[in-house]
């Protein structure tokens, strides 16, 4: 939630460069986020928005990420501990490879209980002021589930997001998990200190579990990102004209990687994400660790 509230405002515009078009009426709107997104860059972008929105323009589709990032979060982390045990007494799994198994399905397990939120912040995020589709959270349920297919609505791009989480949320836990048992190992003075609730267990220092937590977050979304391309695109469905060339992950990855290629189509907005998503990561990992110590949890 911490993390959430913190990086609301770079969480606006992923969705803007990733989606852009290719022709239509659709995109020859004022779509001037793409304009300046394609002239300057991220930051370009960013500075479009208050322009011609205020400042309130980057903050669109906050109020669905909220409620969503609670629920996401906890199932995320419950999860994590539940399956790593799990993996670990019923498997026999141990060392580093539990942690890629038990992030990767805790990630895929949260996400599928709370897409629906994240389809709808996606939606909201997008639109441009005066062309309004939905005029709230309760709005745009309602008009998905009438228009796009009842409750299969909400789960339009589950597949590629599933894909991509599992990478995401494997390498995050993964990564964190190592460079915090390998810091502690070998510099356990220089990097750690003893547990608020147990001094007998080290943990890291907060500003340590801070980089931990942005260096995990930035090598897991870099490989997972073009699937997290290919679903912003999914979710966004017939707000893009070429939505009937995308109707499928594979349909939608040939489409990006055939009409912009690599760079510019499956990593377009990267820059961006690593913003949001460092940040966010070490947060995230750090608010976790120090719950873990308030209730007497190490």
């Amino acid at each position: 939630m911490a993390a959430a509230a913190a990086l609301a405002a770079a969480e606006t515009p992923p969705a803007m460069p990733q989606a852009t078009g290719a022709g239509g009426p659709t995109a020859r709107r004022d779509f001037y986020w793409l304009r300046s997104f394609l002239a300057g860059g991220v930051f370009s972008a960013l500075r479009a928005v208050p322009q011609k929105e205020g400042y309130l323009g980057l903050y669109k589709g906050n109020g669905a990420m909220m409620i969503r990032i609670f629920p996401y979060g906890a199932i995320q982390f419950m999860a994590f501990e539940h399956y790593k045990t799990l993996i670990t007494t019923k498997l026999g799994v141990s060392g580093h490879v539990h942690r890629l198994m038990a992030g990767s399905m805790a990630g895929m397990t949260a996400v599928i209980c709370t897409y629906p939120l994240d389809m709808v912040r996606v939606r909201l995020a997008f639109q441009v002021k005066g062309e309004h589709t939905y005029t709230g959270i309760i709005h745009a349920f309602k008009t998905i589930y009438a228009k796009e297919g009842g409750f299969l609505g909400f789960y339009r791009g589950l597949m590629p997001t599933i894909l991509g989480m599992a990478p995401y949320a494997g390498v995050s836990f993964f990564t964190f998990g190592t460079l915090k048992s390998v810091g502690l190992s070998h510099a356990p003075t220089l990097l750690g200190r003893p547990s608020s609730d147990n001094p007998n267990v080290l943990v890291l220092k907060t500003h340590i579990n801070l980089l931990c937590g942005g260096v995990a977050g930035a090598i897991a979304q870099t490989i997972s990102y073009p699937f997290d391309v290919t679903r912003r695109r999914m979710q966004l469905g017939t707000v893009l004209p070429e939505f009937e060339k995308c109707l499928t992950m594979r349909e939608t990855m040939k489409y990006v990687y055939g009409h912009h290629g690599i760079r510019k189509g499956l990593y377009r907005g990267l820059s961006l994400n690593y913003i949001r998503c460092i940040p966010s990561q070490a947060v995230a990992f750090t608010t976790y660790e120090l719950m873990k110590q308030f209730f007497h949890l190490n």
